[in-house]
């Protein structure tokens, strides 16, 4: 778009009677401009192939480009029979007029062309009935006023001479513009007016120049009232009626440039046209788009919640995203299946070669499954660390009882030292001295000599 804008600033530095120098540099500046303009058109059929014809636009934008190169080479020649090179250049500026549905508050604007472009049709079959009527006028006044005395609206280019001639008259009145001047010479019937015996040279025994005032009366002003009050209308009130149609369909809450918008938008996700784009970039996507289908951020719940499916590689088809974005809009409704089908429709036409694909889950169930395996892993986070610290108090408890057992087995020879230790220091307490010790030796191998005589005595009483 700039660069058209910058091309339509060239155009209109041009100037009667520039110089050669100003006029050799502009010509460069526009040989510019169609190099960059071709390239783009020819990147566009590279990438697209056939159905780089389905847009009107490209078409548009080929036809402008070929009659611009062609022009560079035959101006000369196309200046002279045709029309100025200049005039394909001025046409290009009509796609500035695609810049109207970007801004918001051109909405006016916007229902004005959508409903001029909703016209077209009817309007096209209307200039066909204009000119099947203006067709018969055109040969009825070539029979009748072909040879009229040429006077006042009546000049060497509005007559009724050739056909070509009178259909320039009749598209004037028409616009109901100087009827009256070319009625007024078809009026002259005295000899003062005309000449009756006038011959013209070449015609079928013509004569004179005079006119049929009855005939010229209803000539007129049946054919003024069959284009200017009824056909002409018609065309009024066919747009009219279109215009109530747009004003009505923009009072809703989608229109086609929502849709035209959507589209424009995708294709910067998906450059290379596979109708499909990443999960991972939806939440983008949906914050990129124009109101009332964009989704603000924070949207991934909300997208999460549209259930959509989902395909391998985690990808999600162009149709399903539109879907329930024009539902989340619309709502449930009985109109949503029609509107379905006709977007399915337009899709179609607008890409033939439509990718089969098979969805293996949605957004809402994956969603579950990432929380269940979240739950899962958290779970068994949890059992295992449980089970960690199960086996390490385990692990604790039996090196406390290890050392618990160590600790009873130095505690127990210390034990037994000290009471050794406290029965040799009684033993020593408790030893007698030297002399006690002799009495005491002494007096048992007393008794035991005593001890002896008595049994020895016993023995020799048995014996006797």
């Amino acid at each position: 778009m700039v660069l058209i804008w910058l091309n339509m600033v060239t155009m209109m530095v041009e100037q009667e009677g520039q110089s050669d120098e100003w006029e050799r540099n502009l010509k460069c500046i526009n040989i510019v401009f169609i190099v960059i303009f071709s390239g783009e058109c020819l990147l566009k059929m590279i990438a697209l192939r056939h159905y780089f014809f389905i847009n009107g636009w490209n078409i548009f934008d080929f036809i402008v480009v070929i009659l611009s190169v062609v022009g560079i080479f035959l101006s000369n020649v196309i200046e002279k029979y045709f029309v100025s090179p200049t005039l394909f250049r001025v046409i290009r500026l009509a796609r500035i007029g695609r810049i109207l549905r970007l801004i918001k508050s051109a909405k006016g604007i916007r229902t004005l062309l959508f409903a001029l472009m909703m016209s077209l049709p009817a309007l096209f079959n209307i200039g066909l009935l204009l000119f099947l009527v203006m067709f018969i006028y055109a040969i009825f006044g070539m029979s009748n006023f072909a040879y009229v005395k040429k006077e006042k609206g009546i000049d060497d280019l509005f007559n009724f001479e050739t056909f070509g001639n009178s259909i320039i008259c009749l598209f004037q009145i028409t616009t109901s513009a100087g009827w009256d001047l070319l009625l007024a010479p078809i009026l002259n019937k005295n000899k003062d007016d005309c000449d009756p015996e006038m011959e013209h040279p070449g015609s079928n025994n013509a004569r004179g120049n005079c006119g049929n005032p009855a005939v010229g009366i209803a000539f007129f002003v049946s054919y003024i009232i069959i284009c200017f009050l009824i056909v002409v209308n018609m065309y009024i009130a066919v747009i009219l009626e279109n215009f109530g149609v747009a004003t009505e369909e923009s009072a809703e809450p989608l229109s086609e440039d929502d849709f035209e918008i959507f589209y424009e938008v995708w294709e910067k996700f998906d450059p290379l046209a596979t109708q499909f784009v990443k999960y991972s970039m939806l939440s983008d996507f949906a914050d990129s788009l124009a109101a009332p289908l964009r989704i603000p951020k924070p949207n991934k719940l909300e997208l999460i919640s549209m259930d959509l499916p989902v395909v391998n590689g985690g990808r999600i088809h162009c149709l399903d995203i539109l879907f329930a974005f024009t539902k989340r809009v619309l709502g449930e409704s009985g109109e949503m299946d029609i509107l379905r089908g006709q977007m399915e429709e337009r899709f179609m036409a607008a890409n033939p070669s439509k990718v089969s694909y098979e969805p293996i889950t949605t957004t809402f169930r994956q969603k579950q499954e990432d929380v269940s395996a979240a739950v899962i892993q958290r779970a068994f986070r949890r059992y295992t660390r449980t089970k960690i610290f199960d086996a390490v108090c385990v692990d604790v408890e039996k090196n406390e009882q290890l050392t618990d057992k160590e600790v009873s087995f130095t505690e127990k020879p210390m034990e037994l030292s000290t009471t050794r230790k406290a029965e040799v220091s009684g033993l020593k307490d408790s030893e007698p001295s030297s002399t006690s010790v002799k009495p005491n030796v002494n007096s048992k191998h007393e008794k035991d000599r005593s001890e002896k005589e008595v049994e020895s005595k016993d023995i020799t009483e048995q014996d006797k």
